[in-house]
């Protein structure tokens, strides 16, 4: 057997001591390593077996951490992370104190950029080389690697047409596979695949067009022919655009037969590739499919229903509203801006929209949602899946922001369910007569109601309940944190004093069940799975200020700082708001 090449590698340096004729061997041992790690441990699989090739290529060519590479986004760095000093303790990939599932610049100088979102690096890379050509770093290369699916936002456009009007030493490698996590959409990809299939670029190139220099397509698969052109454009002055096709999950057949469900495929045998089968039947849903399932429900009866996803329709479980109503659900693409705007024009026109997004990306359409659909007062019913921690994706992806960043926009009802039951209530009361927009959050995950396909019954927007009389203490709680505090209330011997209530909504607050709470319980204690810093908590206390109520009040909430990587237990007890945790707090002021 002959000697492991990859096991030499500790830094880039180590690589380009290798011959060029032994890099596929190279190439396929990485490849080995990170199906076998990812096997075991989960993470992102498909998009980093995508790019070992190119990976192996750019550090091979270019002089990094000098010469300056970006991942957009950070799915497909695998290779990256474990030939840039990491490969040792990359078993640690994306769990607490381990190295991170995404570049992150504290880690490593070899990771110039953070990218847990998409479509960023063109932008990054391109103030990179500005600051370059001001500090005189001559002949310092930059390079970004975006996917076809990122390269079409918004954001990817707005960069490539400045640095098109520069001379920066700029090299962006289009990573062209024709999906992101789902397939790529739109006539950008369409517009690729023409490229493609003609195997040359057309007479009217639109990245030409853009002043740039492009190159390709190339096979992104064949390591001397990528070593040969990355050579050639480190010679070329100006903005340059070299365009790879590849396949994503290269190198397990499972994961080039269905590259959706194995971009993150979870626990699987790393020798036949098979999912490691796990029994979900009686399990609880998860959150996802409670939406994608109520609101196919909804459709069949309300022909104005339309939903709305940016590039997540699997993730969202818009899927089964794009199966079951083709004309009436919308993948737009990694373009939340559009897509917030978008779902303004629909619900101009008297449409019941639905726009799904996760928290955390809802936070790239913040000037959309303000200024195109609060000001404007139109009912758009925005889902905000995976709310609150989230666990292994880290710092990028936490939904911990939301409740602060809504609260303050003027006619944005919050609305944020405490279980599956509570938000297919609340999808089907939202389609009736909605007077303002609503964002419904929650988690990602399962949640713990098996029977939850109920008959629909209508919540009262801003009424909140009672869970649990008391005497003493009152724990206000909102979202899914309801099932934390009952596990903490349980397992208190004086459970007698404490009362419980589910708020529901975090705006409007019910004034009604707060006179009351306020008037009853010398404490309250209250509990949310965002930050405290403008959080419900906050909304609480403000309440009792405007009311001149003098009673104590504790916030249990995410502190000053971005929680990291782990599980989501894991995250919870770190900040506080573990069953075991909570019932602390709440023993402290008894």
């Amino acid at each position: 057997m002959s000697k492991s090449l990859l096991n030499s590698v500790q830094f880039p340096a180590d690589l380009r001591k290798i011959r060029q004729q032994d890099l596929p061997q190279l190439a396929a041992e990485l490849r080995e390593f990170i199906i076998n790690i990812v096997a075991t441990k989960e993470g992102h699989l498909g998009a980093s077996l995508g790019v070992v090739e190119l990976t192996i290529a750019l550090h091979y060519v270019f002089n990094t951490p000098d010469d300056i590479l970006v991942w957009d986004v950070g799915h497909q760095a695998y290779g990256h992370k474990i030939l840039t000093g990491r490969r040792d303790n990359f078993h640690t990939n994306r769990q607490m104190g381990g190295i991170c599932g995404f570049p992150k610049r504290d880690e490593s100088e070899y990771d110039a950029f953070g990218t847990g979102h998409s479509s960023t690096a063109i932008s990054a890379t391109l103030g990179m080389a500005i600051a370059s050509q001001l500090t005189a770093a001559a002949g310092r290369q930059h390079i970004a690697v975006v996917g076809d699916a990122s390269i079409a936002s918004g954001m990817a456009f707005e960069a490539l047409n400045h640095a098109g009007v520069t001379n920066t030493n700029l090299l962006v490698i289009l990573n062209d596979n024709a999906i992101g996590i789902d397939p790529s959409v739109g006539s950008l990809k369409d517009y690729l695949t023409r490229v493609t299939l003609d195997n040359a670029p057309e007479t009217d190139n639109i990245f030409e067009a853009l002043n740039f220099k492009y190159s390709g397509p190339i096979d992104g698969h064949d390591i001397d022919v990528l070593i040969s052109e990355l050579k050639k454009l480190q010679q070329v002055d100006g903005p340059k655009l070299l365009h790879i096709i590849t396949k994503k999950g290269k190198g397990l057949r499972q994961a080039e037969e269905d590259q959706v469900k194995y971009h993150a495929p979870g626990k699987f045998d790393a020798e036949t590739g098979n999912l490691v089968k796990k029994e979900t039947a009686h399990l609880p849903p998860k959150y996802q499919d409670v939406f994608g399932k109520t609101i196919v429900e909804l459709a069949a009866q309300n022909e104005k229903i339309v939903g709305i996803t940016p590039a997540m329709p699997t993730g969202s479980s818009l899927k089964y509203m794009m199966d079951a109503y083709p004309d009436r659900a919308f993948d737009v693409g990694i373009a939340e801006q559009h897509a917030v705007t978008f779902a303004a024009g629909l619900a101009t026109q008297g449409m019941v929209v639905y726009c799904n997004i996760y928290s955390t990306f809802l936070q790239r359409a913040y000037d959309q949602l303000i200024h195109d659909v609060c000001l404007q007062n139109l009912p758009v019913i925005f889902c905000l899946d995976r709310a609150g921690i989230v666990g292994e994706d880290g710092a990028t992806h936490h939904g911990i922001f939301d409740l602060a960043y809504l609260r303050c926009i003027p006619n944005l009802i919050i609305a944020a369910p405490s279980n599956e039951i509570e938000l297919r209530n609340l999808l089907y009361t939202v389609q009736k007569k909605l007077e303002h927009p609503i964002a419904i959050r929650y988690p990602r995950g399962r949640g713990q109601i098996v029977d939850w396909e109920k008959s629909f019954s209508e919540i009262k927007i801003g009424e909140g309940r009672k869970l649990k009389s008391g005497s003493e203490i009152a724990v206000l709680s909102v979202g899914n944190m309801a099932y934390n505090v009952t596990e903490a209330i349980n397992a208190i011997s004086e459970k007698k004093l404490l009362g419980h209530y589910d708020l529901r909504f975090v705006k409007p607050l019910d004034h009604d069940l707060l006179h009351q709470v306020f008037r009853q319980y010398n404490k309250i204690v209250t509990v949310e799975d965002g930050v405290v810093k403008g959080g419900f908590g906050g909304a609480i206390a403000e309440f009792a200020s405007e009311n001149n109520y003098k009673n104590l009040i504790k916030i249990i909430g995410i502190g000053d700082y971005f929680p990291e990587h782990g599980s989501v237990e894991q995250l919870q007890e770190q900040a506080g708001l573990s069953p075991e945790k909570i019932r602390e707090v709440i023993i402290s002021l008894l």
